[in-house]
């Protein structure tokens, strides 16, 4: 079957009447989902494979599919209004999104988070269409070493995070990497700095650092400036107008970073976390006004919300057609594939054509309908942000205590949730930036474990990093990445005498 058919195939599967149903059923819970801090796509999929038992494999695999891509739609909006990110993906939406709504533009923040949103989509899905095939050999050739270059490209971007000194960005960085050492050591299978504590063998969850150190760090910084005036109008906060300007400045970001977000989609592993804090952290050095990134800058809020959803979109390249999961949420997929008697892989294509293009289309279906979904509730949705303070408290404590037991059903986690809030207090009261701290923490795994997959299988040399083609490209990049603000610092300073 050509590509063509298989896209008509598809659309036929997406358009009948049940495809239809599936897809708006799958959309609507993973909105809701997606919007409550701590639960994610994840356990939504986990608990939805039982239910899907003796259901047709194309509706059960399209409804799913539309629970992932829903809840990562919907995760911006914890983000901006509460600052307690609803799924790890849309933590860097909370770094402009947050501000905004604080400012009194919650209604105009969720707006350019659904445009984007879909933007970041639709392109993704085209994207998808038309070279899921050829890409899927793009995520093989990226070994330990190409992984290890891209991570170091990440990190070179820490300082763009920082909002003041750089040495305190690096030492957040720092705290970070050692944050990520904590558990079972992968390769040689000894505990490290777990203090002699079962509870920590597994690491530390990202959600648990995310939701500690803005959500319950915002709860403190709240509670102590609790005689500050809050916002009570609800005309404000539900407005969705966006100017001419505010358009423009959404669609390069949404169009740029929607591409860059699909392309770290399909690498295995990568996922819609790291798409959006490397698209955030692009779009700020592109910028000719960076200093206003971090206090509700629209490209700031446009770029992650793009990048994340088109990773989405990009993670089941490999899912699809290689069997390789792309990303946690798509490990359970591939789970949920098995469990309906589909093998996903290279056979998939041609032996379930309904299955392999109906998931592509149902996503474009999936995503109209995520737009019309959200734009009319926004004004409603945007009205938490009236409710009293010490109820919206309240609230934010509620939602990260219950999202964060969810995970291990763990009172430990608590307790390492309430830990983490007071670090991300005090790194707030004494000016060191939180997104540093996470960007170190989401990399510095990856970043050991390639570095060490790349020096066994070298038998310890180094040159493996310079004689494998894409890892000598990042690492070339990496450096005039770390050298670019450098000389740009220097040339200002030569400037101003």
């Amino acid at each position: 079957m050509g590509a063509i058919e298989g896209i008509l195939t598809g659309f036929e599967v997406a358009l009948s009447l049940e495809g239809i149903l599936f897809v708006l059923l799958g959309v609507f819970v993973g909105t809701f989902i997606g919007m409550l801090p701590g639960l994610g796509p994840i356990s939504a999929i986990a608990i939805m494979i039982p239910i899907t038992y003796g259901m047709n494999p194309t509706l059960a695999l399209v409804m799913m599919a539309g629970v992932y891509y829903g809840a990562v739609f919907g995760g911006s909006t914890s983000s901006i209004l509460l600052n307690a990110p609803g799924i790890s993906g849309t933590v860097a939406s909370s770094f402009d999104g947050y501000p905004m709504a604080q400012n009194g533009q919650a209604g105009k923040a969720l707006a350019i988070a659904a445009i984007s949103s879909f933007i970041g989509g639709s392109i993704s899905v085209i994207l998808l269409m038309a070279f899921a095939p050829m890409l899927s050999s793009v995520a093989i050739s990226f070994g330990p070493p190409a992984y290890f270059a891209l991570m170091l490209l990440g990190l070179t971007a820490i300082a763009s995070l920082s909002e003041g000194s750089t040495v305190k960005a690096l030492i957040s960085a720092v705290i970070g990497f050692m944050v990520a050492t904590i558990g079972i050591d992968p390769q040689t299978g000894t505990a490290r700095y777990t203090l002699g504590s079962t509870n920590l063998l597994d690491g530390i969850d990202f959600l648990i650092i995310a939701l500690g150190l803005f959500a319950i760090a915002e709860v403190g910084y709240l509670i102590i400036n609790r005689h500050k005036k809050s916002i009570t109008d609800a005309k404000q906060l539900g407005s969705l107008k966006l100017s001419k300007q505010d358009m423009k400045e959404i669609a390069g970001p949404s169009g740029r970073q929607s591409i860059l977000g699909f392309v770290l989609g399909i690498l295995p592993g990568a996922g819609a976390t790291i798409a959006s804090f490397i698209s955030y952290i692009t779009e700020k050095r592109l910028s000719k006004n960076p200093e206003k990134f971090g206090k509700g800058a629209v490209k700031g809020l446009a770029a992650p919300e793009a990048s994340n959803n088109a990773a989405t979109s990009g993670s089941f390249v490999p899912l699809l057609s290689l069997g390789i999961p792309g990303s946690g949420t798509t490990a359970v997929m591939l789970g949920a594939f098995l469990v309906l008697g589909i093998q996903p892989g290279p056979m998939l294509m041609g032996d379930n054509p309904e299955i392999f293009w109906g998931i592509i289309a149902s996503m474009y279906i999936g995503n109209v309908f995520l737009l019309i979904l959200n734009l009319p509730l926004i004004p409603y949705i945007a009205r938490v942000l009236t409710v009293p303070r010490p109820l919206l408290i309240s609230l934010v404590i509620v939602f990260s205590l219950i999202g964060v037991y969810a995970i291990s059903f763990s009172t430990f986690d608590l307790y390492l949730l309430l830990a983490f809030g007071v670090i991300g207090f005090l790194m707030r009261m004494f000016a060191f930036p939180a997104p540093p701290f996470i960007l170190a923490f989401i990399l510095g795994g990856m970043m050991e474990q390639s570095f060490r997959q790349a020096m066994t299988s070298s038998n310890g040399d180094i040159s493996v990093f310079f004689t494998n083609n894409i890892s000598l490209v990042l690492i070339i990049l990496s450096v005039l990445s770390f050298a670019f603000p450098i000389i740009k610092s220097m040339r200002q300073k030569k400037k101003e005498a």
